[in-house]
């Protein structure tokens, strides 16, 4: 046994398990992981110009404002939760306690679907952007796939080491990319704005559910398009076995990044619009980053257009590193319960010496090899096809898991009555109400609007599967979590319950 490994407090006949380094990061490093996982440079350059070209025009701002308040919401009973649990597995540990061990395994599928989907989403936009960047500023064109393979290495070597050299990693490119928009942004404040000044309409709430004039404008696409720029901030969790103390880092954490990346959203959305006034639309429509590019070139300079295009590259592979670790932890999470026998000292094995799911890591990085080959033998682009259809089917599945925690949240408090010292109707109750409810509504807004936000690639195969893959996943989930109840019931106890040390009832 290793230097990691331990007996945990869980149910009788919970097996010995690798546990991940302890007091490995602190709050920063926490926070820096988050936010990198948003991706903030990709969230801005790839999800803005949608809003505004075919969403809801020059209201995208007051969407992002609006997603900001709902998410700060659902934030509150997740950080209460996080308060008592601490599991690698995030979403998975939090359901499992709060709705049951079902429930649970079908978060838990979908929510290791979504992230480890998601990391190959990212190493097609990572590609498709470091062919362009070479094209366009070295004049040599070397074919994505080789950028795919190469990002998807550097991502497995980095991530086998110690989680701290991951977030230094992280923290220099979030830090050059948060530099980048915020500077544009900056710079068209003080500028006093575009041709129609500062529009401060665009962050007037009503107008996150109009479309702005926008005669094809869909509001459901726009607002969606706005949530989407989230995915990852709830990472935070999945540290928490890692971090000094996650009793307090974790809800921090979480806290600070819902509500600093939702301002700076707003702002640099808001600051892109007024850049370009009225005619925002027009143009994010017909140059789509053009948006970003074109205020850039004229209020900075040219030279702060290529440094854009660079951070992007850079930006995108910090964000596709993070869902790698993501995607690592929970697979981890449910290999070391040992459900399928075997996986308990492989995909649930840490490394002796650097505490990091190695294993783990290195399967995720299997699977997105065989995910990129697949596309690319099929003939597909890396971003209509690789980014752009993956990222829907992570989104879907990772929307749906966090309107479960939301109702776990008051399952866990008010039905199973744990914890009455943290319970309350504010914020155990009405907000996670609230906060799920909302998140259902973004899923309707997701079906209503697939073939818009997929683009060309809703005319594959795969966009029509979408929804059947993540139903088949809750089905899987669901059908392996009553077998074990049948067969293994001390398995089935387990499902979910494997939180390190102090941390099953932490007080």
């Amino acid at each position: 046994m290793s230097t990691f490994e331990q007996e945990v407090g869980a149910p009788a006949g919970t097996p010995g398990v690798s546990r991940l380094r302890k007091d490995a990061v602190g709050l920063v490093g926490v926070i820096f992981m988050a936010v990198a996982t948003a991706a903030p440079i990709t969230a801005m350059t790839g999800n803005v110009p949608i809003a505004v070209g075919f969403g809801n025009g020059l209201g995208a701002p007051a969407g992002y404002l609006f997603a900001t308040i709902v998410l700060t919401i659902f934030s509150v009973g997740y950080v209460a939760m996080a308060k008592h649990i601490t599991s690698a597995g995030a979403f998975y540990g939090y359901i499992s306690h709060g709705l049951g061990q079902v429930v649970g395994m079908v978060a838990g599928l979908l929510a290791t679907m979504a992230y480890v989907v998601f990391e190959a989403s990212i190493i097609g936009f990572f590609a498709y952007s470091a062919n362009d960047t070479f094209k366009t500023l070295a004049h040599v064109d070397i074919h994505w796939l080789w950028f795919a393979l190469l990002g998807l290495a550097l991502n497995a070597v980095l991530t086998y080491f110690d989680i701290n050299l991951t977030a230094k990693v992280l923290g220099v490119f979030l830090v050059t990319e948060i530099l980048m928009l915020g500077l544009t942004a900056t710079v068209t404040l003080f500028h006093g704005g575009g041709p129609d000044g500062l529009m401060v309409s665009s962050i007037n709430p009503v107008n996150a559910f109009t479309t702005n004039g926008l005669a094809a404008g869909a509001v459901g696409l726009g607002l969606f398009m706005c949530f989407w720029s989230w995915v990852g901030f709830e990472s935070t969790a999945m540290y928490g076995e890692e971090s000094r103390d996650p009793k307090r880092i974790v809800p921090r954490a979480t806290l600070v990044s819902v509500v600093g990346i939702g301002l700076f959203y707003t702002f640099v959305s808001w600051m892109v619009v007024a850049a370009n006034g009225v005619k925002a639309p027009e143009i994010a429509a017909k140059e789509f980053a053009g948006i970003f590019f074109n205020p850039t070139r004229e209020l900075v300079g040219v030279w702060a257009v290529d440094l854009f295009k660079v951070l992007i590259l850079t930006g995108s592979f910090a964000c596709s590193m993070a869902f790698h670790n993501c995607a690592s932890r929970y697979l981890y999470a449910l290999g070391r319960e040992d459900l399928i026998p075997g996986t308990g000292r492989t995909l649930g094995a840490t490394h002796a010496r650097h505490g990091s799911p190695h294993i783990a890591g290195f399967a995720q990085t299997a699977i997105s090899v065989v995910i990129v080959l697949a596309f690319f033998f099929a003939g597909m682009d890396p971003y209509i096809h690789i980014y752009t259809l993956l990222a829907v089917l992570g989104t879907l599945a990772i929307l749906i898991v966090q309107s479960l925690c939301s109702f776990a949240v008051i399952g866990y408090f008010h039905v199973k009555k744990k914890h009455p010292e943290t319970a309350n109707v504010w914020r155990t109750l009405l907000a996670p109400l609230a906060g799920g409810l909302a998140m259902i509504y973004v899923v309707l807004l997701l079906f209503q609007n697939q073939e818009a936000a997929a683009g060309d690639a809703s005319k594959s195969l795969f966009f029509t599967l979408i929804p059947w893959i993540v139903l088949g996943f809750a089905a899987l989930g669901a059908g392996l979590a009553l077998y074990l109840k049948v067969r293994n019931p001390l398995k089935f106890d387990i499902i979910g319950r494997i939180v390190l040390e102090d941390t099953v009832e932490r007080d």
